[in-house]
């Protein structure tokens, strides 16, 4: 991933809500450098939900129905 790529990536991931920025900012601290693919895609999708959804999924009060997304979901709860 480019600099620019990675520039983009953290814009997005800044939310409305703060614990989705702490744990996104966590994330890409932790795995940014290695996002390609179908992760950084899948994470790209989580992203354009919006921040409730988002922030359900991630706290483990809802489970993902998609099997595409459970890998970086579980990437991101363990932040």
């Amino acid at each position: 991933m480019t600099n620019v790529e990675m520039h983009r990536l953290r814009w997005k991931c800044r939310r409305g809500l703060l614990e989705n920025d702490l744990t996104l900012e966590k994330f890409l601290r932790l795995h940014g450098e290695e996002l390609e693919g179908e992760r950084l895609a899948s994470l790209n999708r989580l992203l354009d939900w919006d921040d409730t959804d988002l922030w359900d999924v991630l706290s483990g009060r809802r489970e993902v129905e998609d099997p595409s997304l459970a890998g970086i979901v579980q990437q991101l709860r363990d932040c």
